[in-house]
């Protein structure tokens, strides 16, 4: 393909620039590759507060209020992931082609927090819960020997099945639609995932990196031929209005702070494990010390403000990390401009609708591979590791109670209160499974064998 030089950043084309972290391709290579991350997340970044808001029983205002909300934290707390704040010795942010949406892992604790207070209870619960996450990214140089290879790789990979039961729900229609599995769906999703691939497998130049993009286009079209695109939410959207914060009061209560703080501990190691999915994906090492503390910190601010704003908690959507592992475009510049159509949405609730309106079809069929890419990166982690026969006891042990057995109600009726809220969340269990065999099977010490080389470095030294 005939590329373009762009005399701003030293002759280098707009098709090298978009794989490098740095300079700003012309906007007509860069936007599409940012609005594919923002269509692809878009419908999961509103379905938690939608679900929370019809479990409160909220007014259709105040479900706007969280939306909106929403739309405008996830692109506030992106571009922090992009361009990171420096205060002293800490760093605000990754500096990482990170995507940040309210995360699917509190559904269950704001759920029953929902039932219990309201939407108040929840963020209350949501923002006292932010400060174990800060205090993990605060103090992530001390904890980080707690997040081996191995937890972050198994976390990687319960992240990937997880997301991958999520795909499946969406290319049959959703999870709970009265068409699930319907053949008007599976067509709509398998052409959409078809098209997918021939742009991947025959595309050149934008059209192959931005396959996504063009794929759920190409699906938005068979949904409309088919009757499934709904745009009387389009209509009855407001124009504009401003997010203002403490449109509800947030309310406080122990019992939810405190699952609030074990399911935050799960999602710092969510971050942790998407941080390192990217750099593994993209430049073959996992992510330093400071990218990672970074990343966690811009997570728990985002989460607090959001709740201050009266939104669902955020962290990095594992479904862009699959998008970033996928097309190889790290370009922040490419990112930055979708992040920047999710801060326009939170402020014009028609425009925010219009991407809403993406059927579910149609985002099973251009994600669901996408989301497979979550667990490959988990298993090149491990396999960087190795598989020595502590590993491989530590990888059984964690597996087998994580995803085998964790995640199955009926398998945990019978559990402690405290042990349910691990339990009852996969991710949760793999990752806190993981963290304690690690400790109980510790990696033995290396001997290291002096020969006349290695004795005529030490002589050296």
């Amino acid at each position: 393909m005939k590329t373009v030089k762009n005399n701003k950043d030293d002759g280098v084309s707009d098709m090298e620039l978009i794989y490098q972290l740095e300079g700003r391709p012309k906007f007509s290579v860069a936007f599409p590759l940012g609005l594919q991350h923002v269509l692809a997340m878009f419908a999961g970044n509103l379905a938690p507060m939608l679900i929370i808001a019809a479990v409160a029983k909220a007014s259709p205002l105040d479900t706007v209020v969280m939306v909106q909300a929403g739309m405008l934290i996830s692109g506030l707390t992106t571009f922090i992931q992009l361009y990171p704040i420096k205060i002293g010795r800490f760093q605000i942010g990754s500096g990482l082609p990170i995507v940040m949406g309210t995360s699917f892992a509190f559904v269950p604790t704001a759920s029953a927090a929902a039932a219990l207070g309201g939407i108040p209870l929840v963020l209350g619960g949501a923002l006292v819960g932010s400060l174990a996450e800060g205090f993990i990214g605060l103090f992530y140089k001390y904890l980080k020997y707690f997040f081996t290879p191995l937890v972050i790789g198994s976390t990687l990979i319960a992240i990937g099945i997880n997301l991958l039961g999520v795909g499946r729900d969406y290319f049959a229609g959703g999870a709970g639609a009265k068409d699930y599995g319907s053949w008007q769906n599976l067509t709509i999703a398998f052409a959409t995932f078809l098209f997918v691939i021939i742009l991947q497998r025959f595309g050149k130049g934008v059209i192959k990196t931005a396959a996504l993009l063009f794929g759920l286009l190409f699906g938005y079209i068979i949904a409309l031929l088919f009757g499934k695109v709904d745009l009387s939410a389009v209509g009855t959207a407001a124009w504009a209005t401003v997010p203002l914060p403490l449109h509800f009061v947030p309310t406080f209560r122990a019992q939810t702070i405190i699952s609030f703080v074990i399911i935050y501990i799960t999602v710092a190691m969510e971050t942790i494990g998407n941080t390192s999915g990217i750099t593994i994906a993209t430049f073959d090492r996992p992510a330093t010390e400071k990218e990672t503390a970074g990343s966690v910190l811009a997570d728990a601010i985002g989460c607090a403000v959001a709740s201050i704003f009266g939104s669902m908690p955020n962290t990095a959507f594992g479904q862009n990390v699959g998008i970033v592992s996928m097309t190889k475009v790290v370009n922040k510049w490419c990112i930055a401009l979708g992040a920047s159509v999710l801060v326009i949405c939170g402020f014009l609730p028609k425009l925010g609708s219009v991407f809403a309106s993406i059927p579910a079809p149609v985002l099973g069929g251009a994600l669901i591979s996408v989301f497979a890419m979550i667990t490959l990166n988990g298993i090149k982690m491990l396999a960087q590791a190795g598989f020595s026969g502590r590993n491989v006891t530590v990888l059984g042990i964690t597996f087998a109670l994580g995803i085998g057995f964790a995640g199955h109600a009926d398998a945990i009726a019978g559990m402690p209160t405290w042990l349910k809220f691990i339990f009852e969340d996969s991710i949760a269990a793999t990752t806190l499974v993981g963290i304690v065999t690690n400790l109980v099977f510790p990696k033995p010490k290396q001997i290291e064998v002096i020969t006349k080389d290695t004795a005529a470095v030490h002589i050296a030294k």
